[in-house]
């Protein structure tokens, strides 16, 4: 039980509406548009289907006209090879070399599962050899040399080995000898994916014209959340595309609950992906929002050139939780607004300060009728996203973690790491689950790092040639052990 100290006027406004709305049988709805003083400052209204109407807002930064090959090719012949820092044609370049340029690297996979939920993954591909981002525990190298350091890994005493190795027995008479190598029954598995393809990565500067940056908020948040990241990087000459989802911030909030399912909102962003896309996308996914930019990138995969997933757990399934406080009727929570508003800024921020509580109010957190709140929470049911789903995933990932967060375990963070195949994990200290608010410069640093981040390739034929000499690829091999049954 939550003890909070309250205006007793609010307390008995939230508790009449919340009867009104149990006698009416109709959810009171707190979705309003914003007061804006610039109300054409990049913001748009989308209609994703009949009825339908997100809010967006769309920055596009001025930028010099692009000039083709032919045009930097002629200009070069004219002895104007160079370029001052107030010259157009710099930009104008960058864009030629950013399409031209770029990191070749051979994605390489075998995911095998097996009936009774044990995961092997076998990296096959390159090994990338990077420099970017120290992670708190040690440097996570997207690559197959990863360790796994679960708890139950260790523990595992049937984990498929592809190259056991014989037991020693003490001799009898002096002479050690090997002993044979135990029977095993071969078990057949469950499912085989086998991923090979080749995939680009390049940097990813402001000056490029052929990206665009997507930012994707989860429950109960609106674009506004964003509000930093959006400045500073509109700023650096990036555009940027963040939407409301249906029900939150200003945009239209259908009394469905079949317009809160999972599905339904992929397909919101889905509309609105395919409407700003560029060649070269980055999606930025917070919390709920991270699933939907998993399920971009596994759709879109020559479109999506980096995913950053700020506090999202997972690689599970999603199932909407039976025993939670979200399946109580609408006019109970809201009722229970008031409450549910304070152990959200407790839960959410590593400090409950006026600081806080300016940016929730700021940012238009939690700020949904309670018929949207609940409709969410119910219908996060997507099955298809597990373990297996996110290891199919080629495009590097970056994952943010704030260690005050009490929503999303850090566990979960360490173990999306250890399955995604070009993945690195960074640990904020003073962060909490709405970390790009509490700590906008260190998370606009991070990923600005991570955006201008490329591939170091020049140790992979090396690495790949000293493999070849060790025959052996028992670092190559990677076993999980699914939380949960992968029968269902």
């Amino acid at each position: 039980m939550c003890v909070v100290v309250l205006r007793t006027g609010a307390m008995l406004t939230s508790i009449t509406e919340g009867i009104l709305c149990c006698l009416t049988g109709k959810a009171a709805s707190l979705v309003l548009p914003l007061e804006s003083s610039e109300p054409s400052n990049g913001f748009e209204f989308v209609e994703v289907k009949p009825g339908r109407v997100l809010r967006v807002r769309h920055i596009v930064p001025e930028r010099q006209p692009v000039v083709t090959e032919d045009q930097l090719s002629s200009r070069k012949k004219k002895g104007k090879v160079g370029c001052r820092e107030d010259d157009g044609d710099c930009g104008a370049e960058d864009v030629i070399k950013s399409q031209s340029e770029g990191s070749s690297v051979h994605c390489k996979r075998k995911i095998t599962v097996y009936r009774n939920g044990q995961l092997v993954i076998e990296n096959l591909g390159d090994v990338l050899h990077s420099e970017i981002l120290q992670c708190q525990d040690g440097d996570l190298e997207p690559c197959s040399t990863v360790e796994v350091e679960l708890a139950d890994y260790k523990e595992l005493a049937s984990s498929p080995d592809p190259h056991p190795v014989p037991p020693t027995v003490p001799p009898a008479s002096g002479d050690q000898k090997p002993a044979p190598p135990p029977r095993r029954r071969r078990r057949k598995p469950k499912r085989t994916v086998l991923i090979d393809s080749k995939r680009e990565i390049s940097s990813c500067k402001g000056t490029h014209a052929d990206v665009a940056l997507f930012f994707v908020h989860g429950v109960g948040g609106s674009l506004d959340i964003w509000g930093s990241q959006l400045d500073f990087f509109s700023r650096l000459g990036y555009e940027v595309i963040a939407p409301d989802l249906a029900g939150h911030g200003a945009s239209k909030a259908p009394q469905i609950a079949a317009a809160y399912t999972f599905y339904a909102l992929a397909e919101d962003l889905r509309a609105i992906f395919k409407r700003y896309a560029r060649k070269r996308n980055i999606l930025i996914g917070h919390s709920y929002g991270v699933s939907f930019c998993t399920f971009l990138a596994h759709e879109y995969p020559d479109l999506v050139h980096k995913v950053v997933m700020i506090n999202g757990g997972g690689p599970t399934a999603l199932e909407p939780s039976l025993c939670s406080i979200f399946q109580l009727p609408s006019c109970v929570l809201h009722c229970l607004s008031p409450c549910l508003a304070w152990s959200f800024l407790k839960a959410g921020f590593a400090r409950q300060g006026a600081k806080e509580k300016q940016l929730l109010k700021q940012g238009n957190a939690f700020n949904v009728s309670p018929f949207v709140l609940r409709a969410m929470m119910s219908g996060q049911y997507w099955p298809e996203g597990d373990e297996v789903y996110h290891a199919e995933l080629t495009v590097p990932i970056l994952l943010v973690h704030g260690m005050c967060d009490k929503f999303v375990p850090m566990d979960e963070d360490q173990r999306m790491a250890e399955i995604l195949l070009f993945a690195f994990l960074k640990v904020i200290e003073e962060g909490s689950h709405m970390v790009m608010m509490e700590c906008p410069d260190t998370v606009n640093a991070l990923l600005h790092e991570f955006f201008l981040w490329e591939p170091d390739m020049s140790k992979t034929e090396s690495t790949n040639c000293e493999a070849e000499t060790k025959a052996t690829n028992n670092d190559t091999v990677q076993t999980l052990r699914v939380n949960q049954t992968m029968d269902k």
